[in-house]
Parts: C-alpha cells; structure tokens; sequence
C-alpha cells in the first residue's frame, strides 16, 4: 500500500508540466501580492491616524470623507481574507512536498510557525501594533492537524465556522439596531485617541514602544482572541480545502465558473459594502459590511485574478506582482518600517498631518517601489531577504530536511 501511495505521488508530479507549475505558483503569488496592495493601503489609515479609535465619518470631512467611503466599499475588510485563504494554499502544497519526500511535516511546519511567531513579536512590539504573523502563526498551529480532512470537508467546515457565527451577530445586532440607532462610531475612545495621537507624533522611541504594546492587547487581546480565531482560521480551512481541490491548478479549465463567480460575488459583495451608506450606519449595517460583505467581496478579487492569469499576456504583465507576491513576509515588514518611519516621532513626524487621499496615494507610490525591488532581487537570489532568514531560522544549515522543489514561493506565507 505504501509503495502504491508513493508511486501515485510520482505520476502526478510527472504529469503536471512545467508550464503548469509555474502558471500555479504565478497564480498563488500573483494573489498575494495583490492582497499586500489592498492590507497596505487599509494600515496606512493607522500609519497615519490613530484610526482604530475614532470614527472615520465624523472624524474625517469632505475630501478625506470621500476617499475614506472609497476604501471602505472597495478595500476595507477584503483583502485579509484572500492573504489567509493563500496562507491556507501555500500549506498544503509544503505538506505535499514534504510527502513526496518522506519528511516530517508536522515538525518543520511546527518550528516554521514558531519562527514566524517571534517574528510576529518583534513587528508588533518594536515595529508597528497592527502585526499579523502573530496571529497567522497561531492560526497555523491550529490548522496543521486539520491538513489531515479532505478538500471538501476543510470548506464546509470553514465556511461553517465563520459564516454561522457571523450571520447570528448580524442577527442579533439588526434586532438592537431597531431599538438602538446608535453606530460603531459612536463608541469612539476618546481617551486613547488622544494618547495615540500625542504620543506617536512626539512621544520618544520608548513611549511609542509601550503605546505600541498597549494597543496590540487592546486589539488581540484574551477578548478578542476567539473573535479573531473565528475570523482567520476558517479562511485559511478555505484555502488549504482549495488547494487540494487544486482551483488555481485547474482554473483554465473553468474560465466560465470563475466568471459566474466573479460577477456573482461581486454583486453580492458590494451589496453588503455599501449597506451602511444606503440604509444607515446602524451597528448591524456596518457588521455585515465588514463581516459579510467584505470577504464576499474579495472572493470577486480572487476570481479576478484568476481569469485574468488565465491569459498568458496579463500573466505576463502581472508578473511583477507575483515576485511581491514570493516576498510577502519582506513586502510586508517593510511596509510597516517605512510607513512608521514617514508618520512616527523618531522619523519624518507626519503623524495625523497627511489627508486620506495622500495616504492612499502614498501607500499605492511605495508599494510600486516595493515590486520594482521584489524583480530586482529575485533576479539575483532566490528568495526575499526575510523569507532567507525565516529559512535559516527552520531549517538551520542541514538542508536534508528542505523538501526537494521548495522555492521561495513557497516560502513566503505557507
């Protein structure tokens, strides 16, 4: 049986050609350098604002108003899901590699995440609060002994486990929304707005620090933890579903599926995005904005850049995003250094003193930079400088555990 098993492995790495492997991995980085545009453009409203204490409708007029009801329809709460669905992918094409070689999995997966754990740590606490490997490398431990269920069954167990809960607290808060009007952002924190706003735009390296820290709990603190396990994990469920299901692998095939979707989920999508703006911003409004309408929403995304890989010419073209897409961990990081940099005290000190649509501009101008560096590099090393450290930091210098066909692709949020 064994032997069996190992020769079905063989034939199927033998019948997938060249050309689809790459189109694969193209396709999966091409997603995640897309999902790094979108995460960037959403943090640089907290690069630049104490944004996670105000609310954005009263705090901001006119122009910044405008652009700000752009990002929260198009981009807000869209694109996370997509970065969690392709941790989810990347996973399961590592196990399958450490499987064609005979290798343990579970144990090199373990110390992975560990490593992108302290990583996590030193981001949040020394970098910017608003980390997320620390939470993506907790949702990875829990995911890996799930690796183990079928395709299907990671689906509809993922999709079970967030949308159930979510569509209860829609429920219930469209019930409290008929009694109560009030909004989200009428729970605005005056206290840490103010401390926020002073502190990062003339507080030392030391007090930025401890604010930093304060505001990380703030925001994945023990009472939000469950709300963020419901949030992550079943998106990557998703992902690792669909890549043993191999979607991206067999997307060619289904170009009139992959369009049903897209234009599907996007008129689902921006239906719940924009409920707020046409029946008021109640707290049930703006939840199933967020929670339903936003990963409905990047489901549109994702079906985009599937169709739009399909062909070889935009595949071409979109190749510079799929090289961000094989650097994400130093994509991401260095998004944090450089937006902390322009905005925080101990830097250019622009903090609270840039418009929305700056920052939007601002975030879209550097992550342009960021590709043209990712081509750079990549056509002199194999792997982003953070992804070879993240490498090291596994697999120290004995390379007999390194499955066979490890790339930095796979190296970057798998």
């Amino acid at each position: 049986m064994r032997k069996r098993r190992w020769g079905e492995y063989l034939i199927m790495e033998r019948t997938l050609s060249p050309t689809v492997s790459r189109d694969r991995l193209q396709s999966l980085d091409s997603l995640r350098g897309f999902s790094l545009l979108g995460i960037f453009i959403v943090n640089m409203l907290s690069f630049h604002s104490p944004f996670s204490y105000y609310n954005p409708y009263e705090w901001w007029q006119y122009d910044d108003l405008t652009s700000y009801m752009w990002i929260d329809v198009l981009v807000q709460a869209s694109f996370y899901p997509i970065f969690a669905m392709m941790f989810g992918y990347g996973m399961v094409l590592m196990q399958n590699r450490f499987h064609l070689r005979g290798t343990s999995f579970w144990k090199i997966s373990v110390r992975r995440l560990l490593v992108l754990l302290i990583f996590g740590i030193v981001h949040a606490f020394l970098i910017w609060h608003g980390d997320i490997l620390i939470t993506y490398a907790l949702m990875g431990l829990l995911l890996i002994p799930m690796l183990r269920l079928s395709g299907p069954l990671l689906i509809s167990i993922g999709i079970a486990v967030y949308i159930l809960p979510q569509l209860f607290m829609s429920f219930i808060l469209i019930m409290v929304s008929f009694i109560d009007t009030s909004t989200l952002g009428e729970f605005t924190d005056i206290m840490n707005l103010e401390l926020s706003a002073q502190i990062y735009a003339d507080g030392t390296f030391w007090e930025i620090t401890q604010r930093r820290v304060l505001d990380w709990y703030m925001a994945n603190g023990p009472a939000n933890f469950i709300m963020i396990l419901f949030m992550i994990l079943p998106f990557m469920m998703i992902g690792a579903g669909a890549a043993k299901l191999k979607w991206l692998e067999k997307a060619k095939r289904h170009k009139i599926l992959w369009t049903v979707i897209f234009f599907v989920f996007l008129l689902l999508g921006l239906v719940g995005k924009i409920l707020p703006l046409a029946f008021g911003r109640t707290i049930g409004n703006q939840f199933i904005q967020d929670m339903i309408g936003g990963p409905l929403l990047s489901i549109a995304y994702i079906a985009l850049i599937v169709l739009l890989m399909s062909n070889q010419f935009i595949a071409k073209l979109l190749k510079p995003l799929a090289s961000a897409g094989r650097m994400s961990i130093t994509i991401y990081l260095s998004q944090s250094i450089i937006g902390t940099l322009i905005f925080y005290s101990y830097g250019l000190g622009l903090y609270g003193k840039m418009s929305v649509a700056t920052g939007t501009w601002l975030a879209a101008g550097i992550f342009v930079l960021q590709i043209i560096f990712a081509e750079i590099w990549l056509s002199k090393f194999k792997q982003g400088p953070i992804e070879k450290l993240w490498r090291f930091f596994t697999y120290g210098r004995n390379k007999k555990n390194i499955p066979k066909g490890e790339t930095a692709t796979d190296n970057g949020t798998s």
